[in-house]
């Protein structure tokens, strides 16, 4: 992939393709077009670096994936953009090898993202999308410093912001979202009270945390989930095989109601709590019991219906689902690892006619990751579990869909895309 033109050119050069974001995905994507020449591609990106959930850098934490879920690996194991590369330029190769643990850490796992993003001559940070037009068959994106991008294809990689739930949205005081929690741990943990709300990987990592140092802190600490268990994220081989062509095929092809319905119960495949976590927060709890209860609460069954703030504490009516009653819990502190969602762009508010939505007013995303109506103009990262299932946000997935649109965008195969990987049969 060339270099980047100057600002002054980019007025009148079209590029083959604009990425839009630079989160774990878009990274992948310009890894693997760098060196294909017959490619000329940018991406834009707001922030001055590449960033990825820095707020969840907790010590031990790692990927629930393994090191072969890296940027490139699986559609190019011999990138010099791999995960192995980059230990072996760092010199940890055989440290990695020794540890026996093929769960990169999440500071590691960013470390190498930021690695890969300095070798790229295709990456401008600071680059904020201000609107995307389209005319003449080309898309012309223009970012908040005046500077104008022009390419024929389109590849949108914004990432999910933070989900605040409804009856939090006009909340006061200073309560945090899940992914600023380091940042803000120190001032948590000077309150007298703390409660969690969340059920997945993120909160059992907060909890735990904040757990093995309730002593030293004197607060109390409470989990409130509206599951009704802590479930484990399913890990077994053949359940991983849904993490394959075979499985986007058939589930793409699935009646859109169906889908949708699929996305509500395979929740439990991609936003689970690794099981040996949920087994050392109760070898934590048993062990800290020992001298006395301990003040925790963890409460499941219970949805979150309003929350107010006042006096400097917050008041959360919660409802225990299953017994249909209502109760309400107080705290000082509140932490929301209520997740990510997906919002689409103010930025594409004037191309939205040349979007393709289905009957639920979220993108109708084309089985080659397309949402325009050419079927090949605009491509999406993530933000398409209703479409294409849990592989969506699946870190090992990555490569696969670049390689897909990769070949969309050149219209031959760069890199083999696999068509069949599966054991087992998902269609009749």
């Amino acid at each position: 992939m060339t270099a980047l033109p100057e600002p002054a050119e980019s007025a009148v050069r079209t590029h083959d393709f604009i990425g839009i974001g630079l989160g774990p995905f878009n990274l992948g994507l310009a890894c693997l077009t760098e060196p294909i020449d017959e490619l000329d591609g940018v991406f834009l990106e707001s922030k001055p670096d590449f960033e990825w959930h820095s707020g969840m850098f907790l010590e031990g934490a790692h990927l629930q994936t393994p090191f072969m879920s890296d940027l490139v690996t699986l559609a190019d194991p011999t990138s010099p953009y791999s995960f192995l590369n980059y230990l072996k330029e760092s010199g940890r190769l055989y440290s990695f090898y020794i540890r026996e643990n093929f769960y990169p850490l999440r500071v590691e796992y960013d470390d190498y993202c930021r690695w890969a993003a300095s070798k790229l001559t295709g990456v401008r940070f600071s680059t904020t999308v201000a609107e995307v037009t389209y005319a003449d068959d080309v898309y012309a994106v223009r970012t908040t410093a005046g500077d104008v991008f022009r390419a024929r294809h389109l590849v949108l990689g914004t990432g999910t912001p933070p989900y605040v739930p409804e009856a939090c949205a006009e909340l006061g005081g200073d309560f945090i979202h899940n992914s600023r929690y380091r940042q803000h741990k120190r001032e948590l943990q000077a309150k007298k009270s703390i409660t969690l709300v969340g059920s997945g990987q993120s909160a059992a990592e907060i909890y735990y945390d904040l757990l093995s140092e309730i002593d030293v802190h004197g607060y109390r600490l409470n989990w409130v989930t509206r599951s009704p268990r802590f479930f484990p994220l399913e890990y077994t081989k053949l359940t991983l095989e849904m993490t394959s062509p075979e499985y986007i095929d058939y589930f793409h092809a699935l009646p859109e109601q169906t889908r949708y319905r699929l996305q509500t119960e395979q929740k439990g495949l991609f936003k689970g709590i690794d099981g040996e976590l949920i087994d050392s927060i109760f070898d934590l709890l048993y062990q800290k019991n020992l001298g006395g209860p301990v003040p925790t609460r963890l409460l499941t069954n219970s949805a979150l219906s309003t929350a107010s703030y006042e006096n400097g504490a917050y008041t959360l009516g919660l409802r225990q689902e299953e017994q249909g009653k209502d109760y309400e819990l107080h705290s000082e502190g509140l932490v929301l690892a209520t997740g990510y969602k997906y919002v689409e762009p103010e930025f594409l508010r004037p191309v939205r006619d040349r979007i393709v939505y289905d009957e639920q007013g979220q993108y109708d995303v084309a089985r080659n990751y397309a949402i325009d109506t050419t079927g090949r103009g605009i491509f999406l990262q993530n933000a398409g579990v209703h479409t294409h299932s849990i592989t969506s946000p699946d870190l090992g997935m990555g490569a696969y869909r670049n390689a897909y649109i990769i070949r969309e965008l050149l219209g031959t195969e760069y890199y083999p895309v696999e068509k069949s990987i599966a054991f087992q049969e998902f269609a009749v």
